[in-house]
């Protein structure tokens, strides 16, 4: 087994490569997942805007307006949806978390 020795200003300490590894696993699943939360509400607030212009616009019959409401609902939908799946990962991430810690180390 390999060790990295990780420059640290206030500390140095060693650890194993293969921790490494998974704790930057963690972390790019964790930004991924709140890069897609912010995609989620980026479409939802476009959704809503076109929602309320449409809405707004007098020179057209009902038609448009429903297409503004209906644009309104699907943007509630999305970020729903959104946050749903970010608090859903989140809870499995943390909870992966916790049994890693939990899990006794092989001193080979």
């Amino acid at each position: 087994m390999r060790r990295v020795k990780l420059h640290n200003p206030f500390k140095s300490r060693i650890i194993d490569e293969e921790l490494i590894r998974e704790h930057l696993a963690l972390e790019r699943t964790k930004l991924a997942n709140e890069r897609t939360l912010l995609s989620y509400i980026r479409a939802s607030l476009y959704l809503l805007l076109g929602g309320l212009a449409l809405i707004q616009l007098k020179a057209y019959d009902d038609t448009v307006k429903w297409i503004g409401y209906s644009s309104l609902v699907v943007s509630v939908i999305f970020i729903t949806i959104g946050i749903s799946r970010y608090l859903v990962l989140l809870r499995k991430l943390n909870k992966l978390l916790r049994t890693d810690k939990r899990r006794p180390e092989n001193n080979d």
